[in-house]
């Protein structure tokens, strides 16, 4: 008697465990769509118009002017996320953009490429929206998740600003023939500024360090960052393979000093 009623007890408890995993699935199920369904409808309203419905940057917005420079009007195109590429990142040359690096991208925007924030959102639909931009290219699930891609770390030394390091720097400028692109005074009119091409095929105008008028607010972190890991898809190199970390500070004191800030 007691064996079969311990058995019925069982029995019951089995099941009951069974309901609750059953029924926490589904509402992980349930979750998962909704967040599906809330990052594909917030795309919709906030960045199809320009990204497209594929997410090809064939939105009804495909050209943006930025400004008139060497007799001609230079615009901006809306990114293509099908390619997995992307500019603004914190991860070395080749490498998908960290989580947060979308994070600041989606919330902060690109100020000077007519990329809104989106400031108002909540961190989830921030999240939904990144989610959804993923499911336009493979690449997010093919890319491998190891230390390779891991972000690169940035704490500013000592002697960065300084005339001694802008000095090195401008050595640098030189020996790697950043010249060529952006100039000897770093006006973004070297011999080949009119040449560039980005992944896409179309021109590319060097920055013009005399201007400040980089894409976002601009600061030594952000220049030290850019000479790391280079702007994918844009045919500006990463230098960390070809230059040790303190020449790339300097460099980043010479560009201080061509921005007039030094």
């Amino acid at each position: 008697m007691f064996d079969l009623t311990f058995k019925r007890r069982r029995g019951v408890i089995s099941g009951v465990y069974i309901f609750l995993l059953f029924f926490a699935v589904c509402i992980l199920i349930a979750h998962s769509a909704y967040a599906a369904d809330n990052g594909k409808k917030l795309y919709e309203d906030r960045c199809m118009i320009c990204h497209g419905t594929k997410g090809d940057g064939k939105g009804h917005v495909i050209t943006l002017p930025r400004y008139e420079r060497f007799g001609k009007i230079w615009t901006v195109k809306p990114r293509d996320f099908t390619t997995g590429t992307f500019k603004f990142r914190t991860t070395p040359s080749g490498c998908l953009p960290t989580e947060q690096n979308l994070v600041n991208i989606v919330e902060n925007g690109i100020p000077k490429a007519y990329m809104p924030s989106n400031a108002d959102l909540t961190s989830s639909e921030t999240k939904a929206i990144i989610d959804y931009i993923k499911t336009f290219s493979t690449v997010w699930k093919d890319s491998p998740n190891d230390s390779s891609c891991a972000p690169i770390g940035v704490s500013r030394p000592s002697y960065v600003s300084t005339e001694e390091s802008a000095a090195k720097g401008k050595q640098l400028w030189e020996k790697m023939k950043c010249w060529e692109c952006h100039g000897q005074e770093g006006r973004g009119d070297g011999p080949k500024s009119k040449e560039i091409k980005d992944d896409w095929g179309d021109p590319v105008l060097p920055f013009d360090f005399t201007s400040c008028a980089s894409k976002f607010t601009f600061s030594p972190e952000k220049a030290y960052i850019a000479y790391t890991t280079g702007l994918n898809g844009s045919g500006m190199p990463s230098y960390q393979d070809t230059l040790n970390e303190e020449q790339r500070w300097n460099l980043v004191s010479y560009t201080l000093k061509l921005m007039g800030k030094l």
